[in-house]
């Protein structure tokens, strides 16, 4: 089997990013995570992903620190699966890339799930770049500064 290149050592930002949570397993396991699920059984109903596959990856998560395991909030023998602030952090990223399959993965008209706050039941506002003024950016008006 072909050894998996890591990126966990790159110079760049979104390199690790993708090392830690690149695969689509692991971002549809934090995706649960926001939706409410906390147990191993959640994840999997939901996801229907192979039991290995699904234990192999909440390792993986827990060890980068983007979820913790504590005990079950029922009192049973069971762990759960929670967000740690690192993972919370992943909110806008879930929110980015929901928004973007929203505009550029459905017909018109076709149906699909939505994402609303809460406390209005609206439809949340397309996320945006701004700048530390308060500008609107897009990826023209923005460049990386590489390292060495």
């Amino acid at each position: 089997m072909v050894e998996r290149t890591r990126f966990n050592d790159s110079d760049c930002p979104v390199a690790r990013s993708v090392d830690t949570i690149g695969d689509w397993w692991s971002l549809l396991i934090v995706r649960d995570a926001f939706d409410g699920s906390r147990r191993f059984g959640e994840f999997q109903r939901g996801l229907g992903v192979a039991k290995n596959i699904l234990a192999a990856r909440l390792r993986s998560l827990v060890a980068a620190g983007v979820l913790d395991t504590v005990p079950a909030s029922d009192g049973s023998a069971y762990q759960e699966y929670v967000l740690t602030p690192k993972g919370q952090g992943l909110f806008p990223v879930i929110v980015a890339l929901r928004q973007w399959g929203e505009q550029n993965l459905f017909a018109p008209g076709e149906p699909h799930s939505e994402m609303v706050d809460r406390r209005q039941g609206r439809p949340l506002r397309a996320l945006e770049v701004r700048s530390a003024d308060g500008r609107r950016l897009d990826a023209d008006d923005t460049a990386v500064n590489k390292v060495g």
